[in-house]
């Protein structure tokens, strides 16, 4: 009896999560003829992401050419100054040393704190070319009951309108690694390499979300007795760290962390910690996420017709 109770319980729970109904959160943008669906992005204003220096850094850099750069305090990313890129490379290191060495003073630094030099990257983040196919990943995502919003941020901050291989090796529009891609039933050979097909790569990263990332974060938080909902934004973030850097790394920093409660200052205090492999890149990917979502929202706002909210249709 209790074996058959169990096995409905989790036919009950993947039919909830298959058709469970994300309306909510999306609205229906129109400019012309064309139309698409997008996850509001309204909770990144109302609790405060969208305040943070993280969010403003990443939106000048993501809009930024590759000639310029920004010099920044790498602990929470304050500019300092823009210059171009050559500017600052005909310098010698120990002009460097010493112009980081004022910066620190300036700002009231300790010698430890480091000062980074970003350059821009807005021949990366091409978001008007990844903006038609966001509708397609959400759709992709919500038909393996999966929570859409990690579509739109992943295809936003992976790999944007292209399909460049990473030097680790990840490919297609969500950036699958040939093992992950593979194991989630996509074919990867000297052959075929499905990644690089849109719909295919949704469902593996879709899988991939649904069936390791979630539960490890589930798992994660529930060593720490935290509570969490999992449409609150910082879960998601959470989750998102998971998929960038695999569930030990997350739970290596966790660990050094020890927090007492999930929320937003768990995942600004993970910008700000380091352990096993989760580093500055594992840091940088919730702020991209951010950073990402508002630039897309004032894409949406700036050169739309109209826009309707999906629940009221």
């Amino acid at each position: 009896m209790r074996i058959v109770l169990s096995i409905f319980l989790l036919n009950t729970a993947f039919s909830f999560a298959q058709y469970q109904n994300w309306d909510n959160e999306k609205i229906e943008v129109k400019k012309g003829a064309e139309q698409h669906t997008i996850m509001r992005a309204d909770a990144l204003f109302m609790e405060g992401w969208s305040d943070l220096n993280q969010a403003h850094f990443w939106q000048q850099i993501m809009s930024l050419s590759p000639d310029s750069c920004l010099i920044n305090v790498a602990k929470d990313r304050t500019i300092v100054a823009k210059m171009s890129v050559a500017d600052w490379q005909k310098q010698t290191d120990s002009e460097k040393d010493a112009y980081r060495d004022s910066v620190r003073v300036a700002k009231g630094l300790s010698a430890d704190d480091r000062i980074f030099v970003t350059t821009g990257k807005s021949d990366f983040y091409k978001f008007d070319v990844v903006y038609p196919s966001i509708s397609r990943g959400i759709e992709a995502f919500e038909n393996n009951g999966v929570d859409p919003w990690y579509a739109q941020a992943i295809l936003l901050i992976e790999s944007p309108g292209q399909l460049k291989k990473s030097r680790a090796g990840a490919y297609g529009p969500f950036q699958l690694m040939p093992a992950v891609a593979r194991k989630q039933g996509l074919i990867v050979n000297r052959y075929t390499d499905e990644r690089a097909d849109f719909d295919r790569s949704a469902y593996g990263s879709s899988q991939l979300i649904k069936t390791i990332c979630i539960p490890e974060a589930r798992r994660i938080l529930d060593a720490k007795e935290i509570e969490y909902n999992e449409t609150d934004l910082w879960f998601r973030f959470f989750v998102l760290h998971v998929y960038h850097a695999g569930s030990l790394n997350v739970q290596a920093v966790v660990n050094k962390i020890n927090p007492e409660r999930g929320d937003k200052s768990l995942i600004t205090e993970m910008w700000q910690t380091t352990a096993a492999n989760f580093g500055n890149n594992s840091q940088n990917y919730s702020q991209l996420a951010i950073a990402s979502q508002l630039i897309l929202h004032e894409i949406i706002y700036h050169n739309c017709d109209y826009i309707l909210d999906c629940a009221s249709n």
